[in-house]
């Protein structure tokens, strides 16, 4: 199905999740009523994330990582804390245990809705029920046209508690190669074994740990994502999380290899931006893409 640029998007909410559709087809579905498993960190999440074709491009809840939901946010180590889900990374132990310290990150309402967005109220909650983290978060959609779309999501963190947050990872607890933290998608069946690019001829496992503006995952049916990621003034620096099996997962990861702090007060934002085509796009198309979304 080819659309045109600027195609009306219906969006509504029915107190559980908030829907957007183009064209009769449900392009995400925003579920924002926390799931019920204290281990699985509850948070509100993207599924199904569809291209305009109609062909659903996230996991939920998939048999390795019940955690796994769709496209989120995530903290997967806070503190001591995990908004993340599962186990958390202990160098002491020298791998991932099991221990009562999941987070939520609670809805709590809607600032505004409109045609294919929202600005929504966030606390994030220790496991202890202490309000740690207020989150304002934007998320827009729209139709560029033929085959493509695009969701910007932008997170704007303020620090609650009364001492520093530090923002971590497994890897800034010891484990190589998993930096995860911060928004992250699970990709469908269908990516699995996909193809991984990125930006100057790099792509596959090289772009794990790395910092690039870009990354596109490109599944084995043609189907392509591009994700993009930044942190905003005085924000650290992102690096991209990526596997493409056992399972492919992507996050431009806020904490890989280094911690860093949220002062009670202070405030950090980063913009996200997920490009979604019912094609089989190589690097030079997406670099072809991203260069005429720039140029407005």
């Amino acid at each position: 199905m080819r659309t045109q640029a600027g195609t009306p998007l219906r969006t509504w909410d029915d107190g559980r999740c908030l829907t957007v559709e183009a064209a009769g087809v449900q392009l995400l579905r925003y579920v924002h009523a926390a799931d019920p498993e204290p281990s699985e960190a509850p948070k509100p999440y993207v599924h199904p994330l569809r291209t305009l074709a109609g062909e659903a491009v996230t996991d939920y809840r998939p048999a390795d990582h019940l955690w796994h939901k769709g496209l989120q946010m995530t903290a997967s180590y806070l503190s001591g804390q995990n908004f993340w889900g599962g186990g958390t990374y202990l160098r002491r132990a020298g791998g991932y245990t099991d221990l009562d310290n999941h987070g939520t990150m609670r809805h709590d309402g809607f600032d505004a809705i409109g045609t294919g967005s929202f600005t929504e109220r966030l606390t994030w909650l220790s496991r202890g029920g202490e309000p740690w983290v207020g989150e304002r978060r934007t998320v827009t959609a729209s139709v560029l046209g033929g085959q493509v779309w695009e969701l910007v999501w932008r997170t704007e963190l303020t620090g609650l508690r009364d001492e520093p947050l530090r923002f971590g990872s497994p890897t800034t607890n010891g484990r190589e190669l998993a930096g995860y933290s911060g928004l992250t998608w699970r990709g469908s069946p269908a990516f699995t074994g996909g193809t991984v690019l990125g930006p100057d001829g790099r792509g596959g496992a090289a772009m794990m740990g790395t910092a690039a503006p870009w990354l596109a995952f490109r599944s084995r049916a043609g189907t392509t994502l591009v994700f993009e990621g930044a942190a905003g003034e005085g924000g650290p620096p992102t690096h991209w999380f990526v596997r493409s099996e056992p399972y492919p997962i992507v996050n431009p990861s806020w904490a890989f290899h280094e911690e860093f702090t949220l002062a009670a007060g202070q405030r950090l934002a980063w913009d996200h931006r997920v490009t979604v085509v019912s094609a089989a796009w190589d690097a030079r198309q997406v670099a072809a893409h991203l260069r005429e979304r720039a140029a407005g």
